[in-house]
């Protein structure tokens, strides 16, 4: 997806006194009725403080789990307010729907610098469905829009993408930060640029990968995936997983690749182990000599230095997956080592490092280098799919501000 630098963000937002509706994404993890890990909450605080500091009337909105429009009282977003307030050391009000008349209420009660969260807006059919009425219920309580939620990007719904036909739009400083980070990893990036890519699956990552290898100029396959690409090569993966069935498509991946002066690269030796869990017995063998009762669970030391000495070529690095099965040791060693030294490159300054995506953000949390890229996104399913080419509908919606509202 193209970026265009059209979208407007808080530098051109003039919101004292006025009631702005700030799209945060609050679906932190919960246990028991507490919040687990508040990294989102804390992300969204820079645009929030921002926002009462120039005189705003701050309307929180987000979604949170699954609900399917129905009032699920386990999914209220009581408990964010609470921990909101706790951040922001400041009093965070709740009201206990998104529209209507409480929520008209509690906003006709707010001053300027004061804070509101609304509701779930899941527990409305019509947030999934885009709707109209739903969206134009929103806008009401506002006099401008601005969206924080890179992670629910991608999807069309009534807060994210309708509620901007019918308010000023802006992009709140942690979109801008991430709009920014995949622009220069991307799109105008610094060459050579390149990408590791895991995981388990090549069906999964098909578009990512066919993306990647015209975007990158080198590109480094990792995890489970790279099983299928050397047994496609017909070398002998013993009992490591792999899809035998995306044989064919993994030749025609590299021969693209090829085509496009992409350089892919696969392990050269692996970690092998009888089975999964901490601390097995294990061995380290060339990729030729893997024995048939034995899985790769993570490459060897070889292939690190490989891909290490290449990461000293790069200028840019795009990180989706990890290289081996980082949640057992010692197969967590390989994605340590070269997060360690992406780490190392970045803050030399000689490497712009951007990552993202579930699993890679615990591996790089798991390595102790989190705060040390230059831009790690929590995004999840926006930031692949962002990195597979597709337009994402709340960032569209951002991007093409030039059209006029719709009167409420």
């Amino acid at each position: 997806m193209t970026i265009q630098k059209t979208f407007k963000t808080l530098d051109d937002l003039d919101c004292k006194g006025k009631k702005v509706l700030l799209r945060g994404d609050l679906n932190v993890p919960m246990h028991d009725g507490k919040i687990t890990d508040t990294t989102r909450l804390d992300r969204l605080v820079p645009t929030i403080q921002e926002l009462i500091k120039k005189g705003a009337k701050v309307i929180l909105c987000s979604h949170f789990a699954r609900p399917k429009g129905k009032v699920v009282p386990e999914m209220s977003l009581k408990p964010v307010s609470k921990a909101l307030s706790s951040i922001l050391k400041q009093p965070v009000a709740f009201a206990n729907n998104c529209i209507g008349l409480n929520a008209q209420k509690a906003v006709n009660a707010l001053k300027d610098g004061d804070i509101l969260l609304l509701e779930n807006t899941r527990f409305h059919a019509g947030e999934e469905k885009n709707d109209p009425t739903l969206s134009k219920e929103l806008a009401s309580l506002a006099d401008v829009y601005v969206d924080d939620a890179f992670s629910s990007s991608h999807r069309a719904h009534a807060s994210t993408e309708g509620v901007t036909k019918f308010l000023p739009s802006f992009a709140g400083r942690l979109m801008e930060a991430e709009l920014n980070a995949l622009n220069a990893a991307l799109e105008h990036p610094e060459r050579p640029v390149g990408a590791i890519i895991g995981g388990s699956k090549i069906s999964t990552k098909l578009d990512l990968l066919s993306n990647m290898i015209n975007k990158v100029d080198m590109l480094i396959i990792g995890g489970a995936m790279a099983n299928t690409f050397l047994a496609a090569q017909g070398i002998k993966i013993g009992k490591s997983l792999q899809e035998a069935d995306m044989h064919k498509t993994a030749h025609d991946i590299m021969k693209k690749a090829k085509e496009k002066n992409c350089n892919i690269l696969l392990p050269i030796d692996v970690v092998v182990a009888t089975e999964l869990k901490n601390d097995p017995a294990t061995r380290t063998v060339d990729i030729k000599a893997i024995p048939d009762d034995q899985m790769i669970l993570d490459v060897g030391p070889k292939t690190v230095e490989l891909l290490n000495k290449h990461l000293t070529q790069l200028k840019t690095l795009i990180w989706n997956g990890p290289l081996g099965a980082f949640e057992f040791t010692p197969f967590d060693k390989a994605t340590n080592v070269i997060a360690q030294e992406a780490a190392k490159l970045t803050k030399a300054g000689k490497l712009k490092s951007i990552a993202g995506g579930g699993d890679t953000v615990s591996a790089l949390k798991h390595a102790g280098v989190i705060n040390e890229m230059s831009y790690v996104s929590t995004a999840g399913g926006a930031f692949l799919e962002w990195l597979e080419g597709k337009a994402l509908p709340g960032i569209v919606a951002l991007t093409t501000l030039a059209q006029e509202t719709i009167p409420l």
